[in-house]
């Protein structure tokens, strides 16, 4: 199976259109604050799973889902505080923080397998 089989890869790589789309929204003064933060720490997610399952082993797999989970808990973070800051409105940041939830669950289910 390859990565981008894998449900997880793709709904984080759903959740990396949503985060761009969102965050070029964000006054020009994040350029290169929350807005290059929050794409960075979405765009690891997909990325991780991607490395981690190309490297063959599942110890390494399992660190790089490590990784990738906690990319996933650094965009919640900033959603929360993109959100406080009135650069997201409340439904937005509840759809948002639905499909960190749905990719968390997924993330620990996978790993849970793997062990």
């Amino acid at each position: 199976m390859k990565y981008s089989e894998l449900k997880v890869w793709q709904k984080s790589m759903d959740l990396v259109d949503d985060l761009y789309f969102v965050s070029e929204q964000f006054p020009q003064s994040e350029r290169f604050g929350i807005t290059s933060q929050l794409q960075r720490a979405g765009v690891s997610i997909p990325s991780n799973i991607a490395e981690g399952h190309g490297r063959k082993f599942t110890n390494a797999f399992l660190n790089h889902l490590s990784i990738a989970f906690g990319s996933l808990m650094e965009v919640e973070t900033l959603v929360l505080i993109a959100e406080r800051r009135k650069y997201v409105d409340t439904n937005k940041t509840a759809s948002l923080l639905a499909q960190t939830d749905q990719i968390g669950k997924m993330l620990s289910g996978l790993r849970k397998s793997l062990r």
